[in-house]
């Protein structure tokens, strides 16, 4: 085999720009078919891009013999499902964050796809940016000493229901799983398994503070690595502004960096002064992360990003929100 030749499972927002343009950029890659349950839409989007073919069901497109591997980027609630469907069809998948909507079920996903030896990604797609790995090899090639403990802060403003009163499907756990941290925190805590390894114990504190809606809007923890760095992190979605940073602190100096800004700098402080450094932004944020999965498949290369990596911050993240049982809790 020399290329790949991708189909989408939910050709939604996310597709639009972040990541499908890059299956058709990636070298030895190729978008052939997209699915969407609304089919005018998937017709739609199919035209736009310049897809030969399109779906309004999934089983169609994963069982399409010209379709090596399959991208699934619909809401949380689908994914393990169709991570089955695609599995049982033999074909590799690349599914969004978060897996699933639990710790438990993403767990039965990626045993599902071992079983079958079917490989699992995850686009957890930080993980293929220079700006990402740039910061993993300053923290892995000593450039703040020995890494002693790391902090994360992510706070942003309250979101409220639409005109309709309903809330986004990130705010419904019975399609996202929980609260936003599951879909922008877990960025954090995923870059954080990626530079300094697995997180080998976690515990936390989640509630509800603003009462706008039933999952949890803050969450605090704290977690040590298998290495023995120590961790904290605080998340509150109920703040007075956007905010969000990790602090990597070394016995010679700390590394600070937004995750959500892609563009923004990252601040590097020793005895030797403070340096800013800078990093292009990818047009398509996810090519990196895909040419890295294509390459795998084709036994080219390995991709940073798996189910096993990601079955891991799940784990965390089942672990700072338990307890929780709902609004006012």
């Amino acid at each position: 085999m020399s290329q790949i030749r991708w189909g989408i499972i939910g050709c939604g927002d996310v597709t639009e720009k972040k990541s499908g343009p890059g299956f058709q950029k990636a070298e030895r890659s190729t978008l052939t078919a997209v699915m969407r349950r609304d089919g005018a839409l998937a017709a739609d989007y199919a035209a736009r891009h310049g897809v030969p073919r399109w779906y309004d069901d999934a089983d169609q497109l994963i069982g399409d013999p010209e379709v090596d591997a399959v991208y699934i980027a619909g809401p949380p609630a689908t994914h393990v499902g169709y991570i089955k469907k695609t599995a049982a069809a033999g074909k590799p998948v690349y599914c969004e964050k978060p897996m699933g909507i639990s710790y438990a079920e993403c767990r039965e996903a990626v045993e599902f796809c071992a079983a079958r030896k079917v490989p699992l990604f995850v686009a957890y797609y930080r993980r293929g940016m220079e700006k990402y790995r740039s910061i993993r090899d300053l923290v892995q090639n000593g450039g703040i000493g020995k890494v002693r403990h790391v902090h994360v802060l992510m706070q942003a403003k309250l979101t409220q229901g639409g005109q309709s009163g309903e809330l986004p499907w990130r705010l419904r756990a019975e399609v996202s799983g929980g609260g936003l941290i599951l879909d922008v925190g877990s960025h954090g805590l995923d870059l954080l398994d990626f530079c300094l390894g697995p997180i080998k114990e976690a515990q936390g504190f989640a509630s509800n503070q603003a009462g706008a809606y039933a999952v949890e809007d803050t969450v605090v923890g704290s977690w040590i690595f298998e290495s023995g760095v120590h961790g904290t992190g605080n998340w509150c979605f109920c703040a007075d502004k956007d905010e969000d940073r990790i602090v990597v602190y070394g016995d010679a100096g700390k590394i600070a960096f937004s995750v959500l800004d892609a563009a923004g700098p990252v601040e590097v402080v020793t005895e030797e002064g403070t340096q800013s450094l800078s990093f292009a932004t990818p047009t398509h944020v996810q090519q990196p992360l895909i040419q890295m999965v294509t390459d795998d498949l084709l036994g080219l290369g390995k991709s940073p990003s798996t189910g096993e990596s990601s079955l891991r911050t799940d784990r965390v993240l089942d672990r700072l929100r338990s307890g929780y049982t709902g609004a006012g809790k």
